[in-house]
């Protein structure tokens, strides 16, 4: 036991008060005269045995009484663990978890209700002269100062659910940042979190502690719920054609113990629904289904999936977006040479991308590109330079650095020294010399994207039995490439003796691929073989840039675009679908690429539109963090087992029982009082001096 004030205890030598009124009696006695005294002295004797008794025990309870007086003013408490009580200003940071998974209920309401209440107790339990941080999701500027109690309160009042997701770590960091700069005295630093304690936001592990601080972990547990959410999608090709089936993949989870069976889904391109599916899931799965649909429209599509599930709503939708090209620009650079008036209009990269209404085809002499606008280009093909100059290497890599492709066919007689420093630029495998040896291709790879669909209508399995029923182009001569082992390098047409006749290579954000045999006659059969038209069109068709289907809200993503230049008052606008929602975000830009940020301005899941001007640059889809659709929470046994385990000593559990918050956190921080005992038996033995003194005959 300890006291507040032990100089109070100094007044304990009041008893010495009574026992020296006990001790002298003054009272003053007359003398009376009998006859006989026989019988007066035996009622003497009997009357001062019981007088002795009676200023005994009224003796005791005076002294009990000023004794228990003097403790009331010292304010005796009992110390919880060895917890040594403060006195001067405190800190304290109140992390309330708002987020969506804060809105299940249990037998006393709303979790985010419940969570508000503690919050309030815990103000309560403190000095208005203390300060208050109030920590949420959203880390907004406001929630990095400290406030006085009744500012607290008002902030408590104001919070609502959030679509960020916050880890313990993230959450402690902040605080601690807080209260470290609070000057509150020594030992008067607190933290508390009230959260659900889903399983996916706590980290403990990770929390870089401040034993300086007393963290305090407040659950609040959840009741029984369940919950079947959209978990993603994704198309089943990189590639989206017009007029073309796709394959929506859906991955569908139920994070409860419940089987599920012929749940209704559906899909919606553009505002119009398409084909209906359902699924069938167990308890605690997953499972993925397939939707079929088809785009007659080019342009942006925006997308969404739905299902119904309660009493959790929020994860029911999810939104997409994606793009199919009208047209894909394609580039070839050529050698001066071929660019005279005599120039064979038969080439076959010529004639294969002029008769195709999906691309926009250019041709270009090497000595006559515009470096400015290769950007504009997703493909672009260099058919038979002799070399390949710095500039010209420069200005490729940075093409394919930012998502290009790029195609190199080279020539019959090919400028080695250009040729290898422009590939060892990428780390790309350089040609050694020519090989003039007839050969012929031996393998393709059906593992690759672009042999994936829509090239073989049977590939007849893997590997080298399927390869030997094709009839493969016969090479003539070849540029056998060097050896690297950190190459990026994958094989697509492999020759005999085990050189590569196409290979793809990637490059930062593109790729290159490159042939080792020219696109002549005297190289290779290749321009008139059946797989000419199908490679080089599907190595077009790859090339375009593919968008993210989905962003996730919170996440600090970056919307990549190109070509896309801001200029005079013109600046970027992200609108919703009904134009209510507008908001500029922050940009920057790189040559021809453009960085767009939205920071956490977008708050509302759904499909967003990207523009500058009148022009339409790219749709945006908006999704809200899946972490809390899984509603695992840790039990109050189970937190209390992992503190234990990460060594956290400074945290502690309080957790929810017959005595409330604010009462629990005053006999914490404050100890057991015992001045209110300590009155209460004063009052007992006043009442039993009296008792004494007026009933004790």
């Amino acid at each position: 036991m300890k006291f507040v004030n032990p100089s109070f205890l100094f007044a304990l030598s009041a008893i010495s008060i009574p026992i020296l009124i006990h001790l002298f009696n003054f009272r003053k006695f007359k003398t009376v005269y009998f006859t006989n005294v026989r019988f007066l002295r035996e009622v003497k004797e009997e009357t001062q045995s019981k007088s002795q008794l009676k200023h005994l025990l009224v003796l005791l309870a005076r002294i009990l009484a000023i004794t228990f007086l003097v403790l009331a003013f010292a304010q005796p408490y009992i110390p919880w663990k060895q917890h040594t009580l403060l006195t001067g200003s405190r800190a304290i940071s109140v992390y309330i978890d708002n987020s969506f998974s804060m809105d299940a209920e249990n037998k006393n309401g709303r979790l985010l209700d419940e969570a508000k209440k503690d919050a309030r107790e815990i103000a309560a339990a403190y000095k208005p002269t203390d300060q208050f941080q109030l920590l949420t999701n959203d880390f907004e500027g406001r929630h990095q100062r400290l406030l006085n109690r009744e500012e607290f309160l008002e902030n408590v009042d104001e919070v609502k659910l959030s679509p960020d997701v916050r880890t313990v770590s993230e959450v402690f960091s902040r605080q601690a940042d807080v209260l470290n700069h609070s000057g509150a005295v020594k030992g008067g630093k607190s933290a508390f979190l009230i959260s659900d304690f889903q399983k996916g936001m706590c980290d403990l592990e990770k929390v870089k502690n401040d034993t300086a601080i007393a963290v305090r972990l407040i659950p609040v547990i959840p009741g029984e719920t369940r919950n079947l959410y959209i978990d993603s999608c994704w198309f089943e090709t990189p590639v989206r054609k017009l007029n073309q089936p796709e394959a929506m993949h859906i991955r569908i989870r139920n994070a409860s113990s419940q089987d599920y069976a012929n749940i209704p889904m559906k899909l919606f391109i553009n505002g119009q629904q398409k084909s209906p599916a359902s699924f069938s899931i167990s308890a605690n799965g997953k499972v993925d289904t397939v939707i079929a649909f088809t785009s007659h429209e080019a342009g942006w599509q925006q997308g969404r999936l739905e299902i119904t599930d309660s009493p959790i709503t929020f994860d029911n939708t999810f939104y997409f977006s994606f793009e199919i090209s009208k047209t894909i620009p394609v580039l070839s650079i050529e050698p001066s040479s071929q660019a005279s008036p005599g120039k064979d209009i038969s080439h076959p990269v010529s004639n294969l991308f002029r008769r195709d209404s999906s691309f926009t085809f250019s041709e270009v002499p090497e000595s006559h590109i515009d470096y400015a606008a290769l950007s504009r280009n997703r493909l672009i093909i260099l058919d038979g330079l002799n070399s390949v100059s710095s500039g010209l290497g420069q200005e490729l890599k940075r093409f394919v650095g930012e998502g290009g492709s790029l195609l190199v066919f080279p020539s019959a007689d090919i400028d080695n020294s250009s040729y290898s420093a422009f590939l060892g630029s990428m780390n790309i495998p350089a040609f050694k010399g020519k090989d003039t040896s007839r050969t012929q291709v031996d393998q393709l790879n059906f593992e690759q994207q672009i042999y994936q669909e829509g090239v073989f209508e049977h590939k007849g399995g893997t590997g080298t039995s399927s390869n030997s029923q094709l009839d493969l182009p016969v090479v003539f001569s070849h540029y056998p490439e060097n050896k690297y082992s950190h190459s990026s390098q994958e094989m697509l047409m492999r020759l005999r003796n085990g050189d590569a006749f196409l290979s793809v290579n990637n490059y930062q954000k593109g790729k290159l691929y490159l042939c080792s045999s020219p696109l002549t006659a005297g190289g290779s059969n290749f321009a008139k073989h059946a797989l000419f038209v199908p490679t080089l069109l599907q190595i077009a068709f790859f090339s375009t840039r593919q968008n993210k289907l989905f962003y996730t809200i919170g996440r600090p993503e970056v919307i990549e675009l190109t070509n896309a230049p801001v200029s005079g008052e013109q600046v970027f606008h992200i609108l919703s679908a009904d134009n209510k929602f507008d908001i500029i975000p922050e940009h920057r830009v790189s040559d021809s690429r453009t960085d767009v940020w939205v920071r956490n301005q977008i708050t509302q899941a759904g499909n967003y539109v990207l523009k500058t001007g009148e022009e339409t640059l790219a749709d945006l889809s908006f999704n809200y963090n899946r972490k809390e659709s899984d509603i695992a929470v840790y039990k109050p046994e189970q937190l209390q087992k992992s503190l234990a385990e990460t060594r956290l000593d400074n945290f502690s559990l309080v957790e929810n029982s017959q005595k409330d918050l604010r009462a629990q956190l005053s006999e914490i921080d404050q100890g057991k009082k015992l001045w209110k005992y300590c009155i209460l038996l004063t009052l007992l033995f006043l009442a039993a001096e009296v008792a004494l003194l007026r009933l004790f005959k």
